[in-house]
């Protein structure tokens, strides 16, 4: 059986979910793993058994044994190495955000369509098994036509620090890395309309709360509690042109009673709940029906989700299937961010034509 040969770029914590993935998949082989910092890349391909160890990641396309590239950097540097990867023959598979801005988007997606490859977008919660269900009785039509939609995603106290608080790296604090996964969750499952306006809210009020004692929270390794430019929570109403809404709201931290992950849509015939676990309501024979599906994970799991994913991209890559995550969508899930970025700046809707 010929394997397809992988490049790791970036061997930070997202990368440890990928390597897992790609190991736990038959067809792949882990080909080599490249990062700025050369010991952490020789660490995980010492671990993972990758072949070859880079720190600049053109060195890592020039190899024309790689078929294809996960992309786990900084935001900033996504649109760069996806237009470089696909340019170089690579598929390629990168991390949510697709980028920082919607001109960046654009020129990832004109590259893509240029070179013929495929691009999967990071969206890792379109294949969930508890997506998968509930897409099965949308299809079907047990939810009719989904008219609104509700996303939450609240931490009191969790923002990661490092390049996470960095505006100039990430792009954004808690609405560009958590509200990213609910945004895009609601809207694939909505099935995916065009965005008619966006309102949106961002604050800056607590920032790290580094002072807060006995309670822990992750931290990215260059974490520094003195440095942090991205907003605390962000909120936002998006209207689109089929008359649906989305109301979503996202923080790192806040003065909650706890955190929060919640993901409502609902529509004419029944509604559903997906975060935290798979929940669906229906009317029959005019009975309001509580449903709880009989499946192994009614909550979306990280190891199956990334396993699911990973799995999907080498079908992508082998030409057997088409991805469920694809640039067109990453684009349209920045110009949604970017806006909501955008209606909090100058404080008025922003309207799409």
């Amino acid at each position: 059986m010929t394997k397809v040969n992988i490049g790791v770029i970036g061997a930070g914590s997202i990368s440890e979910v990928h390597l897992n993935a790609y190991a736990g998949n038959p067809e792949v082989n882990l080909y080599a793993i490249c990062d700025l910092n050369e010991e952490r890349a020789q660490n995980k391909a010492t671990r993972f058994g990758a072949q070859k160890v880079f720190t600049d990641y053109r060195e890592l396309l020039a190899d024309p044994a790689i078929d294809a590239v996960s992309i786990c950097t900084w935001n900033n540097s996504h649109a760069e190495i996806s237009i470089a990867a696909v340019e170089a023959g690579k598929h390629v598979l990168v991390e949510k955000p697709l980028c920082k801005t919607v001109a960046e988007a654009e020129r990832v997606e004109q590259a893509v369509k240029n070179s013929g490859k495929v691009l999967q977008v990071g969206f890792v919660r379109r294949y969930g098994s508890n997506t998968d269900v509930l897409q099965r009785f949308i299809s079907a039509g047990e939810l009719g036509s989904i008219y609104y939609a509700k996303a939450t995603c609240l931490r009191r106290l969790g923002n990661p620090g490092g390049w996470f608080s960095d505006k100039e790296r990430s792009g954004g604090g808690p609405l560009i890395d958590l509200g990213v996964h609910i945004i895009d969750l609601c809207w694939y499952l909505m099935g995916k309309p065009k965005v008619k306006s966006i309102s949106g809210n961002t604050y800056r009020q607590l920032g790290n709360r580094a002072n807060v004692q006995n309670l822990s929270f992750y931290k990215a390794s260059d974490y520094d509690s003195s440095k942090n430019t991205v907003e605390d929570l962000a909120n936002a109403l998006i209207r689109f042109d089929n008359g649906a809404s989305l109301l979503v709201d996202v923080s790192f931290t806040l003065h909650a009673k706890k955190d929060e992950i919640t993901v409502k849509i609902f529509g004419d015939k029944g509604g559903a709940e997906i975060e935290p676990e798979l929940f669906i309501v229906a009317e029959k024979h005019d009975t309001i029906l509580n449903i709880t599906p009989q499946v192994d994970q009614l909550g979306f799991d990280f190891a199956s989700g990334f396993q699911n994913e990973i799995n999907h991209f080498i079908d992508s890559c082998l030409g057997r299937k088409e991805t469920l995550s694809p640039v067109q969508d990453g684009l349209e899930v920045m110009k949604m961010l970017c806006g909501i970025y955008e209606s909090a700046e100058k404080g008025e809707e922003i309207q799409f034509s």
